[in-house]
């Protein structure tokens, strides 16, 4: 190879990898999953009265084949355990300030996650949710809904929803300061608080879903890689209501 033919080589060396490397790949079109999504602000208006969701809130099962919106799976995401009061100066175990869903002395022991596969804007994959800076993170790349559902004893409704949240707790932050009664009851107090604040929020956008805590632990850990200090304890699929429009 010609002295000339190396250096124009050489040149292009960088510019191939930027044109090669994961933070340029798009799949279909959707969003860049390489990178930390930043999801859209939620609102804090709707044209659904609190009453008339607690009237109307059921568990559903069935879904519309259709794609959830990125703008709604957001806002669900951030009614279940989103910053509504930023406390940057409070103690670190605020990890952000206080939030949407109350917790036994504001330890905030849930981590919810997000398993997509068929979201506007958004690449299939397992998400974990940043509610302090409300946004998602890639852990996992690709469809995993067959799997979680399988580990749900095939309850074939979570592989058919376009998404669903997955819980688990950090034990730890809770029975650090009331011992086993926060293992006993605070932290399933949490869970119950914040699971209803997706029901509702979800039937205010014409969304259906269903709490799920049949599954089997150790094979929805695997299929989450959740780390070995957190505990599975839900899964709710997400899908528009068959009957709505």
């Amino acid at each position: 190879m010609s002295k000339k033919y190396l250096l124009i080589v050489v040149l292009a060396l960088p510019y191939l990898f930027l044109l090669c490397s994961p933070e340029n790949e798009k799949e279909g079109g959707k969003m860049d999953s390489s990178k930390i999504i930043k999801l859209p602000e939620p609102v804090n208006e709707s044209d659904v009265s609190v009453e008339e969701a607690l009237k109307n809130r059921r568990s559903i099962r069935s879904y519309q084949d259709k794609e959830l919106k990125l703008e709604h799976l957001s806002q669900i995401l951030w009614s279940s355990y989103g910053i509504t009061k930023s406390m940057e100066s409070g103690p670190d175990f605020l990890r952000g300030g206080l939030r949407t869903a109350p917790s036994a002395g504001a330890r905030y022991p849930l981590e919810i996650y997000a398993v997509c596969g068929n979201v506007s804007d958004l690449a299939a994959g397992i998400y974990k949710y940043d509610s302090k800076e409300h946004t998602l993170k890639l852990l996992q790349s690709g469809d995993q809904r067959s799997e979680l559902s399988e580990a749900a004893y095939g309850q074939s409704f979570i592989a058919k929803a376009p998404a669903s949240l997955f819980y688990s707790a950090v034990y730890e932050r809770t029975t650090s300061k009331y011992g086993q009664r926060g293992r006993e009851r605070y932290v399933c107090m949490d869970l119950g608080h914040s699971a209803e604040n997706v029901y509702l929020q979800a039937y205010s956008l014409g969304i259906g879903t269903c709490a799920v805590g049949a599954f089997s632990d150790q094979d929805v850990s695997k299929v989450m890689q959740i780390p070995e200090q957190e505990t599975p304890l839900y899964i709710m699929p997400l899908g528009y209501i068959e009957s709505q429009k």
